[in-house]
């Protein structure tokens, strides 16, 4: 018996006023039920903002030490929950069990970073004209804090936003995809049993159209932070900006990983296969377009074709899985359609492109590691992010025309290469249009201590983790004083 998960508002978990519900299905095999959320209505959005900013006022005037006090505390309780917030990550959205460990992993040690931010400055001190005056910045909350984010992950998206909110002041209001809402609602727990007093954290589902809307039109939210496709994120852009409100954008990209003729041509392959079709393709850093000097080009398309047919495709709960399924009917369907189109358009399919149906696998939305050879830049392909298992090979003669095919998108969040040639690494840093630069590593992932985002349609231009994460979360008051 699956269990039906409330909103958690003002200190208390409620069910919603429309009696209505949203189930969460396993995409490893569609007619299980992994558990239930609410589906929200405006009323219950609009109570969970009043009670943020009512909260809001004493969590402000609370040491940054006290604060980071509760932080460290939920995160030793998702330590003590981490193998069923895995679990149900993993039965969720289909990530392997592993990959969905390292998550919540990721998750706790966020959190563990920020209770550390409690402690250190939040401003200077600044020369003044005036001998006899002191001046200095300080920085501080800016109120009440929405947070929308993504089903690919459920865990450690939205610790990311809500752990330096809260540090530097704020309070938050969690909106999480529907697919990834019991997820979400475990790590809710956690913050509840870490004793955050009522209306700090606040978590809310439903539709994006009702809850999603709602966060970017209410008042008495300051600031929205937002990682999703890029159509609802201009959106929510355009209409926080437009009443004054603050927001942060990261929507997607197409990123490019080089591989020069002289690079370990191994290690390439496997940077190739994980940074692409890990988490079955679903990472927003994922390698889409495999862009090859022309001179090794059929030797490395060789090696990665026969490693990609060696890979396990299952359930992630079965501990020889290496890819999963896709994380919903809606996902397999996008990526079926850009498979169709990849062909349409005149693309070479080298290897898989199919559903897999057989066995165990009939009951989920499972797609075979897809290669495409002979892509070219102006391919749907090359251009859109497909966000699954499918890689695009394509073919350059130079570095320099390497560069010039990885810039020719819309998106700049992530980009790699693969070479031992120190000028070659040095002009990639200088001119790939993307906010995340790798070398000789794959294009997914970053650190948690590192500042995170894109260039171009990729986001808004500004940085979420690390210490660069409080330049969204706070203002800067400067104080003049003299005696």
């Amino acid at each position: 018996m699956h269990k039906t998960f409330l909103n958690y508002i003002g200190g208390e978990w409620q069910t919603s006023k429309s009696g209505d519900i949203l189930s969460s299905y396993n995409p490893a095999n569609k007619t299980e039920v992994v558990g239930s959320v609410q589906k929200s209505t405006r009323e219950e959005l609009d109570e969970a903002a009043a009670q943020a900013k009512k909260a809001q006022k004493a969590w402000r005037k609370l040491a940054g030490a006290e604060r980071g006090n509760y932080l460290y505390k939920a995160a030793v309780i998702m330590e003590e929950n981490l193998e069923e917030i895995a679990t149900t990550m993993t039965k969720e959205m289909g990530k392997s069990l592993p990959e969905a460990k390292g998550e919540t992993t990721r998750g706790i040690q966020i959190l563990k970073y920020f209770a550390g931010e409690g402690m250190r400055s939040d401003g200077d001190v600044i020369p003044s004209t005036d001998p006899s005056a002191l001046m200095f910045s300080k920085r501080v909350p800016i109120g009440v804090v929405g947070v929308i984010t993504p089903w690919n992950f459920p865990v450690a998206i939205p610790i990311w936003k809500i752990a330096p909110a809260l540090i530097y002041g704020n309070t938050v209001i969690l909106k999480p995809a529907s697919e990834g809402s019991v997820t979400a609602a475990k790590v809710i727990e956690c913050f509840e049993k870490a004793d955050f007093p009522a209306g700090v954290v606040n978590f809310i589902t439903g539709s994006g159209s009702v809850i999603g809307q709602g966060l970017a039109e209410n008042k008495d939210v300051n600031a929205v932070t937002f990682t999703g496709s890029n159509n609802v994120g201009k959106n929510i852009g355009n209409i926080v900006g437009a009443r004054g409100g603050k927001y942060q954008l990261e929507m997607g990209g197409k990123n490019p990983i080089i591989i020069a003729e002289d690079c370990d041509i191994e290690a390439a392959v496997d940077a190739t296969l994980s940074g692409g079709l890990k988490s079955t393709g679903q990472k927003c850093t994922c390698s889409s377009r495999v862009i090859v000097q022309s001179a090794i080009y059929d030797q490395f398309k060789e090696r990665l074709i026969k490693k990609a047919k060696e890979i396990t495709v299952g359930d992630g709960m079965d501990a020889s899985t290496w890819m999963g399924p896709c994380a919903n009917e809606g996902q397999f369907n996008t990526v079926k359609y850009y498979i169709d189109k990849g062909k349409e358009e005149g693309a070479t399919l080298a290897l898989g492109g199919n559903q897999l149906t057989e066995g165990n696998l009939k009951n989920g939305y499972y797609i075979e590691p897809t290669i495409f050879d002979n892509v070219t830049s102006d391919m749907t392909i090359a251009q859109e992010e497909i966000f699954g298992p499918v890689l695009a090979l394509m073919k350059v003669d130079t570095i320099e025309d390497a560069i010039a095919v990885a810039n020719d998108v819309e998106f700049g969040l992530s980009a790699s290469i693969f070479t031992k040639n120190i000028d070659h690494i040095l002009t990639f840093i200088d001119d790939i249009e993307a906010g995340l630069v790798r070398i000789n590593s794959e294009t997914a992932g970053v650190e948690l201590q590192a500042p995170f985002g894109g260039m171009k349609a990729s986001s808004s231009y500004s940085r979420e983790q690390g210490q660069a994460a409080k330049e969204f979360f706070t203002t800067m008051k400067t104080v003049f004083i003299k005696g």
